[in-house]
């Protein structure tokens, strides 16, 4: 089962409130998220960012004109969120600390669109990762849009590798030998990302088919542009920049490209008239 406190402890001291924009990696994914969100977004829509964190989306969303509704698993980035949320003009309608495993908080068909931004990087069960998408179909009215994110599998068991050569007490042959066979990750140390939840492309669609979603299309998030982001924003000729952000577009739903080059998303639709 997933650890909820061990996810709640690494959020209280990583930066979740910043990662997109300390540095050119969390910018390029900021930036082709959004590129994502405004090609299938409707004009008016009433959103949950459930597992938004401290509402990096939200507060953008809020801003075109959205009314968004934040949920997520940590106090500490809720309160952020609720401070954040005092000073602004186009406010967040609510910021509640929730478990996407149980949304009772909200009633049947009351979005039009959820964002799960953060979820199924760490639910290690399948039954877990059912009862949210189930809570999610519930909430959502019919023909509405879930825009979810996940690490796609070679993505991660790959990164897992990368981790044991930066940080050798998270890592041994036998956690090691597990996210290959299993797609799941268990941090041996308290400190850094604790645990994962690697799926295939396949895994996800399925996943998503069980619990009544039909899906629009499956993309790479920063694509291409994977581990060039520094080199991508040193480009000083604006003609060759926008080329190579649309070519990160034009092929992220390349199977290889998804499954090699960090995290991805799943954008599908409830299906009419199923609950």
């Amino acid at each position: 089962m997933t650890d909820f406190k061990k996810i709640k402890d690494y959020y209280a001291e990583f930066n979740e409130k910043d990662r997109l924009y300390n540095d050119n990696s969390g910018k390029l994914e900021y930036e082709m998220t959004k590129r994502i969100l405004q090609k299938y977004l409707p004009k008016k829509a009433k959103i949950l960012d459930l597992g938004g964190g401290a509402g990096v989306y939200s507060f953008f969303l809020a801003e075109l004109g959205y009314d968004v509704y934040l949920a997520d698993l940590s106090e500490n980035l809720i309160q952020q969120a609720i401070e954040q949320n005092s000073n602004k003009e186009k406010k967040i309608i609510s910021c509640d600390v929730v478990n996407a495993l149980d949304l009772s908080i909200y009633k049947n068909e009351q979005f039009d669109v959820v964002l799960l931004f953060g979820p199924l990087y760490h639910l290690l069960e399948k039954e877990e990762r059912k009862q949210c998408l189930n809570e999610v179909n519930r909430v959502l009215k019919s023909n509405g849009i879930i825009f979810a994110s996940f690490i796609p599998y070679l993505s991660g068991s790959i990164a897992i590798i990368d981790r044991y050569f930066r940080h050798p007490e998270q890592v041994d042959i036998n956690n090691l030998d597990k996210v290959f066979k299993t797609v799941k990750f268990n941090n041996l140390s308290n400190k850094g990302f604790q645990e994962g939840y690697y799926p295939t492309v396949e895994e996800i669609e399925s996943l998503f088919e069980e619990c009544k979603f039909k899906t629009i299309e499956i993309k790479s998030i920063r694509g291409i542009g994977y581990e060039k982001e520094n080199n991508i924003y040193n480009i000083k000729d604006d003609k060759i920049f926008n080329k190579m952000m649309d070519l990160i577009d034009q092929t992220s739903t390349k199977s290889e490209i998804i499954e090699m080059c960090g995290h991805a998303m799943y954008i599908g639709t409830k299906k009419f008239n199923e609950i």
